[in-house]
């Protein structure tokens, strides 16, 4: 056995690299006229029945306004009953024929059946589940003095989605229906602070890559890893490491910094393109794409850019940070950041 090992570790990256070169472009190729075909085939949306978590802000709510927009009937969930109830009304007058709202936590498997129960006894089909429900945290990890209050971002990140898809799926292979992840580039570009987020994100990603082979062509999966959005997130929205929901835009301009953030809404309208057209992947903004190729070929560039722009300085409160320093310069703020981040209005809870 380990003769073949001894075999396979000399001769596999050699034929690998050679047939990699053979295989690509016939491959890439196959993959541009696929891509030509379904872009003028796309899914028509109308009448079709989406259900999306987390649909009371951010890239939740403009997703909901995206399909609305296309005809799409809708079951939004969350936990801000007040706000959803405000998304349903504004997806109705954009187009949506037919709008539901379930006030539900993710995070509590009993409340993700109850929703995609609700979901069937109202319209008694499935086409899309859009698990997009999510929370972040902020803080170092040393500095987390009780390890366990930070449970709830896996058990929203990650088991949230894990819940609903597995009470959505019977319904969905009915229908030959689509779920969308909303994984996050995080899940490969670790800032630091942010160590169980990262960690919600590359679960979220490895789970449902594992259920897509799983599936087959039953249920197509997209995966979504969104670069820095206008969100509540950028607005600095975010759970504390003691488990405490606060708003510090000092921290915020630490972990985006130099970063430029997309609008939402163009975020969700290249989502549900990605959607209607089966891709396996979408990334927004696209360029973000590239340092998932940084982070697999030069992974010690990465650390020491992490490490450079939010670390440097005295201590690791963020205060001394070379991003926090480059917000401090007059102009860039305005130049990177849209209006909704530069003056944000948290809505309450």
């Amino acid at each position: 056995m380990e003769l073949i090992n001894d075999f396979l570790n000399l001769t596999a990256p050699f034929f690998s690299f050679f047939g990699l070169c053979f295989f690509l472009p016939p491959f890439y190729f196959f993959k541009f006229l696929q891509s030509i075909f379904s872009t003028i085939f796309s899914e028509n949306l109308y009448g079709k029945v989406v259900l999306i978590t987390g649909a009371s802000s951010g890239i939740g709510e403009h997703l909901a306004y995206e399909y609305a927009s296309r005809g799409a009937c809708l079951a939004l969930t969350a936990r801000r009953k007040g706000r959803l109830e405000e998304v349903a009304e504004i997806a109705r007058e954009v187009g949506s024929p037919n709008v539901i709202t379930v006030h539900a936590d993710v995070s509590k498997p009993d409340d993700c059946r109850r929703i995609v129960d609700e979901t069937i006894s109202h319209f008694a089909r499935l086409d899309h589940l859009v698990n997009n429900a999510g929370i972040t945290q902020i803080s170092m990890f040393e500095d987390v003095q009780d390890i366990t209050r930070n449970k709830a971002v896996l058990d929203t990140n990650f088991w949230g989605s894990v819940y609903t898809t597995r009470a959505a799926l019977p319904y969905l292979r009915q229908s030959n229906g689509k779920i969308v992840a909303m994984s996050s580039s995080a899940a490969w570009l670790t800032a630091p602070r942010m160590s169980f987020y990262n960690a919600s994100k590359a679960a979220l990603l490895n789970f449902f890559e594992t259920l897509r082979i799983e599936l087959g062509g039953d249920v197509h999966i997209t995966i979504v890893t969104p670069g820095y959005i206008e969100s509540e997130l950028t607005q600095g929205k975010h759970f504390s490491g003691e488990g405490e929901l606060i708003v510090d835009q000092d921290m915020r301009d630490v972990q985006i910094g130099a970063f430029p953030v997309a609008s939402t809404s163009g975020c969700a309208k290249e989502i549900v393109n990605g959607v209607c057209r089966k891709q396996r992947y979408v990334t927004v903004p696209s360029w973000f794409k590239v340092t998932y190729f940084w982070k697999v070929f030069c992974p010690e560039v990465i650390e020491w850019a992490c490490r450079f722009l939010f670390l440097t300085g005295r201590g690791t409160s963020g205060e001394y940070a070379l991003n926090k320093k480059i917000m401090d310069i007059p102009g860039v703020r305005s130049a990177l950041y849209p209006e909704s981040i530069r003056t944000p209005e948290i809505k309450s809870e």
